[in-house]
This record gives C-alpha cells, sequence and structure tokens, in this order.
C-alpha cells in the first residue's frame, strides 16, 4: 500500500467521526427527547442553526470533497503514478481539511474559505501529476 492509499485510509476514518460528531451535536439540540429523537424517523425535526448547523454542514463538505480525492487517489494508484507530487497532494489534502473542520465548525468565514481552497490546491498537485504522467 502506498503513502497515499494511507492518507486517504486515514482520511475516511477523519470523516466518519465528523459525521458521528455532526449527528449527536445536532441530536442534543432536538426538543424534547434529544438522543432519543435521533432513534426515530425525524420527519418533524426543525432546522439547526450555529454550531450544529456548521458541524453538520463541515461534515457534508467533506464527503463532498472526498468523494473528488478518492476518485484522483485511485486512478494515481491504478496508473501507477506515485511522483512525490502525489503524495505531497495528498498531504496537503490531508492537512488543510484536518485544519478546516475546526475552523468551520467555529464559523471562521474567510480562514474556512483559504483553507478549503488549499485543500483544493493538493487535489490539483495529484491530478497533475497523474496528466504529466501518462501524457
Amino acid at each position: 500500500m502506498t503513502k497515499t492509499l494511507m492518507i486517504l485510509a486515514e482520511l475516511v476514518v477523519i470523516n466518519w467521526a465528523l459525521i458521528l460528531t455532526a449527528a449527536m451535536v445536532r441530536s442534543k439540540m432536538w426538543k424534547p427527547s434529544g438522543l432519543l429523537a435521533a432513534l426515530g424517523n425525524r420527519d418533524k425535526q426543525e432546522e439547526c442553526t450555529g454550531f450544529p448547523a456548521r458541524t453538520e454542514r463541515a461534515a457534508r463538505n467533506m464527503l463532498d470533497n472526498m468523494v473528488l480525492f478518492t476518485a484522483l487517489v485511485l486512478v494515481a494508484s491504478a496508473a501507477g503514478v506515485t511522483s512525490p507530487e502525489v503524495e505531497l497532494g495528498a498531504r496537503i489534502f490531508f492537512w488543510a481539511r484536518v485544519v478546516y473542520i475546526p475552523i468551520y465548525m467555529i464559523g471562521i468565514p474567510v480562514a474556512r474559505t483559504a483553507v478549503w481552497a488549499l485543500s483544493i490546491v493538493g487535489m490539483g498537485m495529484i491530478f497533475a501529476a497523474i496528466a504529466r504522467a501518462l501524457y
């Protein structure tokens, strides 16, 4: 297994933890039963705001970006592209996402966008390495 694939596996664990965190944070705001309401169908739960909403959006954003990152990492792996740029791009994506999560949850708008953009740079590096190797 390459280091890049291990980074992907580590991000899956972080993503799963974020999804669980978002669910727990949101369930605490539900009235009257909180966690008990989370066990039901939640058909009539009110929309959340503030910290619970930001946590939920951070989890959704992580899922959206993980789809793209996973595709790039798997293409690189399947094509045998193991250049240092692939690993560096994956590390940049990883650390940008690790930093992004609390920034989004806390609610720091400009920093959130800057860190998100840095994660996109990481994915761009992976794509560029694949393109250079295959063309």
